[in-house]
This record gives C-alpha cells, sequence and structure tokens, in this order.
C-alpha cells in the first residue's frame, strides 16, 4: 500500500504542476482533467488525486458517512420543506454539512432526489412522504454528493441517473448536455453545465410552472449562499463562465445549495466588503437560524446578487476593496476572472472551504 501511495502521489504531483492535462480511459471513453486552479496548494492537489481517483476516496466518503450518522442521527440541521401547488421541496440534511434534496410531483408521488449522498437518509425520507424515486439529479461525481447513487438504483430498478459524461457520475444511466430538459411526471428541469469547481459539474433548475411558483436552482457545489465552491478542476475563467449562467437566471429563482455554509460564508464576505449593508442584515438572519441548528436555504439569487462576492466581480465596491484595479489595455472579462481568482485566494485562507 505504501508503494501504491508514493505512486498516485508522484502521478498527481506530475498532472498538477506539470502543464499536462491527464487523460483516462475507462470504459472506452476519455477523460480529461484541466489543471486545478492557481489557489489550490500541491499537496492538497495531491490528497484531491487520491480522493477523486482512488478507492480511498470512497473509503474516506464511507467512514465520514459512519461517523455523521452516528453524530447527527437526526440530521445535522432542522429543515422545512417548501410546497408550491403540486410540487414538494424536501431538503434531507446528510452527512456533516451536505443538503440532498427529494423534489416531489405530489400528484403522482413521483419524486427526484439530488445529490442524494446517504442513501439510508433519502429512503427514509421517501418513506416519510410516501413517494417513490424515478430519477436521481447528480451535480458532480464527489463522493459526498453522488455516494448514494448505487444503493438508490439497487433498490429502484428502473430510476434514470442524471449527469454529465464529463465526471465519473456512479450509476449514470442518461448524460447531459448544457441546456438539455428533462422531465418527471410534472416536474420540468433544464441542466446547465457549469464546469469549474469539477470538471463536469451540472446544475439543475426546476421550472416554477411544474407548481405554479418560483424557479427552484438545484447548485450542487458551484454557488452557496454568500460563497462558491473552490476551483478544483478548472480555472477562474471556467469558473466565471459558470457563475456567469447562474447570474442571468430570474432574481426571485430559488437558491438550493449542495452545503450549509452560510454563516461561514457571511462572515468572510464581511471582511472582502465590509460596508455592505445588505450582508449585515442577511448574517443577523443567518446566526440566529444556525444558534437553533435550523436549515438557512433557500435565499434567491436577487439576494445573492447583493451580498455573495463571488457573483460580483462586477462591482467596484468589491474592486476598491480588494484594491484591484483593471489595466489600461486589460479585456473586462478577464478583470472579473482576476476578481474571481483573488476573492477565492482569500476565501481559502481565511477557511479552508
Amino acid at each position: 500500500m505504501p508503494a501504491l501511495l508514493l505512486l498516485l502521489a508522484a502521478v498527481a504531483v506530475c498532472c498538477s504542476c506539470c502543464g499536462f492535462a491527464l487523460v483516462l480511459r475507462r470504459h472506452g471513453c476519455c477523460r480529461c482533467l484541466p489543471l486545478m486552479a492557481r489557489t489550490e496548494k500541491p499537496f492538497f492537489r495531491i490528497l484531491y488525486g487520491l480522493y477523486t481517483r482512488t478507492r480511498l476516496g470512497y473509503l474516506f466518503y464511507k467512514r465520514q458517512l459512519k461517523k455523521a450518522r452516528e453524530r447527527y442521527p437526526q440530521g445535522h440541521s432542522s429543515t422545512q420543506a417548501i410546497v408550491f401547488s403540486g410540487v414538494k421541496v424536501v431538503p434531507v440534511p446528510v452527512l456533516s454539512d451536505n443538503y440532498s434534496y427529494l423534489v416531489i410531483d405530489t400528484n403522482s408521488n413521483l419524486a427526484v432526489a439530488v445529490d442524494p449522498s446517504d442513501p439510508i437518509a433519502v429512503q427514509n425520507c421517501l418513506d416519510g412522504e410516501g413517494a417513490v424515486l424515478e430519477a436521481i439529479l447528480c451535480t458532480h461525481k464527489h463522493w459526498d454528493h453522488s455516494g448514494g447513487n448505487k444503493a438508490l438504483k439497487k433498490l429502484y430498478r428502473s430510476c434514470r441517473v442524471y449527469g454529465n459524461a464529463c465526471d465519473d457520475i456512479p450509476e449514470l444511466t442518461h448524460p447531459l448536455s448544457d441546456r438539455e430538459q428533462l422531465a418527471v411526471g410534472r416536474l420540468q428541469f433544464q441542466a446547465f453545465f457549469t464546469p469549474g469547481h469539477t470538471v463536469g459539474h451540472m446544475i439543475y433548475v426546476l421550472d416554477g410552472k411544474s407548481g405554479d411558483g418560483p424557479d427552484c436552482l438545484f447548485s450542487g457545489d458551484l454557488l452557496f449562499l454568500a460563497g462558491c465552491g473552490r476551483m478544483f478542476e478548472g480555472s477562474a475563467d471556467t469558473m466565471l463562465a459558470s457563475l456567469d449562467k447562474v447570474a442571468s437566471l430570474s432574481d426571485n429563482t430559488l437558491l438550493w445549495p449542495g452545503h450549509e455554509y452560510a454563516a461561514d460564508n457571511l462572515m468572510f464576505a464581511a471582511v472582502v466588503e465590509p460596508d455592505n449593508g445588505v450582508r449585515d442584515k442577511k448574517y443577523q438572519w443567518v446566526f440566529q437560524q444556525r444558534q437553533d441548528k435550523k436549515c438557512t436555504c433557500p435565499s434567491t439569487l436577487g439576494e445573492e446578487k447583493e451580498y455573495n462576492p463571488f457573483l460580483r466581480t462586477h462591482c467596484r465596491d468589491l474592486h476598491l476593496a480588494l484594491d484591484l484595479q483593471r489595466g489600461a489595455e486589460e479585456e473586462w472579462s478577464h478583470f472579473r476572472s482576476r476578481v474571481l481568482e483573488e476573492v477565492r485566494r482569500r476565501k481559502d485562507l481565511f477557511k479552508g472551504r
């Protein structure tokens, strides 16, 4: 085992420090892993390679799952479902700070699970709702989002598993492309290709017309309340393009993120943009929610544009706070990428999320 770890570490160092991409062939299909963002340190890149490319990652996930079930037998946070006409969105707290989601067509009792990392917690929720799992929407390959796919697929043989083919999604049956649409009962979703956190990251938007309510964005690890995911498999340019897709959605879209990071993210936002009064008000609410171990989602994209620094790379106030200036000949998109990279770098140093 030590020799294997050294070999894997050497491969990871080569891939992260050289100017080459790692091409892997699995099941007759090429996977190309782009260089990790410059904000990530070489040693972390090694660990990340072991987590995503070897069985060690799966074993680590199983260990974390066991510990979380013991520590949080009822889940890490109390949650509340939101019901529209014919549609119910149920947050499911899993692991130490993740959220899975059930989206239920209440007329047919058909359900969609988003990122069901703990199959037992998701199945318990399905039982409580009297719903049948029809499909899994997987945002990306990381075990804390995809780890329950296999077990749930065994229970529901006809269950469809959606995701992007660029990520190694467990049990994937229906690969999706950018802006592709899918339906489960009355539930209408659109998938958006949003690489950056991983090479094949996807987000899913539930059309509000499915239940006469607002659109719902299931963002995985692309966007959190007041934050965004780390750029494990993409550049700042790539991540900026993905975030801009989110920013183009309607302001009243509800944001359902993959993690409970709100308090930490808002504390960081106060450091990079200290004079933002909207953020102060939001933090007071989030602080009280977390004191009571309550879920802080959903927020709205309109709110996020007011205080989330990762969606404010175009804002002069943020540029001044970061002491960044656009070069005389610098393209606007390039400058915004620099702003995003700097915000991400500072967030990684603030706390490693």
